[in-house]
């Protein structure tokens, strides 16, 4: 059973501590405000979440399976979807863990976001999965091979393939990309339940209608939760996305640049900036019409975010690091005022 969750040799490896104390591996399937529902080899229960704990959909965490079960400790994370927490904080808030392959859902049925699909790219490759472009909805629309190969420039070494929920149209080939745990990622409307209950076979995940007036939809997924697939893995449903800020690391914002990064290569100067620069291969690439400046404009601001995320993530373990060594300085303070006193 564990395995048509997710866990294989590598996890129950690191789980031998856990074994030996009789405890047991459950996968968290959904959160709620201070509990979660877990599913294991010893069936499903709502659980308790640990006081501190920020446990997310995806979690495989210890559990003491006892007449009341309770989660001991969160098994260290192979991979996670991560974002920006909201309100300026440095903190960085988990959408989903140990997940394999993250499903962009793009409409084709709205108009073409560009910047959408880079950012989401961006928190694709920095959470450690591989990514797919699902290309939803696809009896409504026309030009699809135009679209599919404007999508793909946007996306290189990315797998991209059109879909229809409603007519079956390449959901077996998007089937055959998919693997172990699936998380779908994408705004309102973009047709991710849709898409997943084409996985599922069954109408589990709840849709809703699309305004066709600017053709958004309302958040029928309320809350991220983890289901098996019949054929094998498991699939995470999330609620739309409206914005989603990067979490720092330049690497996964390079990996979706790959075109400008090739370009560069061509840059007279080593040290190229890509602005004005005498011999500069990316502005070449622009002024032949190989690569849009829009792109390049898209790198810069998504290569900023990222830079001054981490600066600030930076700063905070800082800040930790300072407040811990001050609280150890006063105690100690404290136990010698003590230690006078006694001895006068």
């Amino acid at each position: 059973m564990l395995s048509g969750l997710g866990w294989d040799e590598s996890f129950e490896q690191n789980f031998a501590a856990h074994r030996a104390h009789g405890r047991v591996p459950a996968r968290v399937i959904q959160v709620h405000r201070q509990a979660c529902d877990v599913i294991g080899e010893l069936g499903q229960a709502r659980l308790k979440t640990p006081k501190g704990s920020a446990l997310c959909t995806g979690d495989w965490v210890a559990v003491r399976w006892a007449d009341e079960p309770e989660i001991v400790e969160l098994v260290s994370r192979r991979t996670a979807i991560t974002r920006a927490a909201v309100g300026g904080s440095s903190e960085s808030q988990a959408l989903a863990a140990n997940v394999d392959t993250v499903v962009i859902a793009v409409s084709l049925a709205m108009a073409l976001r560009p910047a959408r699909i880079e950012r989401l790219l961006a928190v694709a490759w920095e959470s450690g999965a591989r990514p797919v472009i699902a290309l939803t909805k696809a009896d409504l629309a026309e030009n699809i091979a135009a679209i599919q190969a404007e999508v793909s420039a946007l996306a290189p070494g990315v797998d991209v393939v059109a879909t229809s929920a409603n007519t079956g149209e390449g959901v077996d080939i998007f089937t055959a990309l998919i693997s172990g745990t699936t998380v779908l990622l994408g705004p309102s409307g973009a047709g991710k339940s849709s898409l997943g209950n084409a996985l599922l076979g069954t109408n589990a995940l709840e849709t809703g209608a699309v305004r066709q007036q600017d053709g958004k939809g309302r958040h029928t997924t309320v809350r991220r939760e983890l289901l098996v697939v019949p054929s094998g893995g498991v699939l995470i449903d999330t609620p739309g996305l409206r914005g989603i800020g990067l979490t720092g690391g330049a690497e996964s914002v390079e990996q979706v640049f790959a075109d400008i990064e090739t370009y560069g290569a061509n840059c007279h100067f080593r040290d190229c900036a890509h602005h004005n620069e005498p011999g500069c291969g990316v502005l070449e690439a622009i002024e032949l019409g190989v690569m849009p400046r829009r792109r390049l404009d898209s790198y810069r601001k998504l290569l900023r975010e990222s830079e001054w995320q981490a600066a600030r993530s930076d700063a905070r373990l800082r800040a930790k690091g300072t407040e811990r060594i001050r609280r150890i300085t006063k105690d100690q303070r404290a136990m010698y005022k003590f230690r006078a006193r006694q001895e006068g």
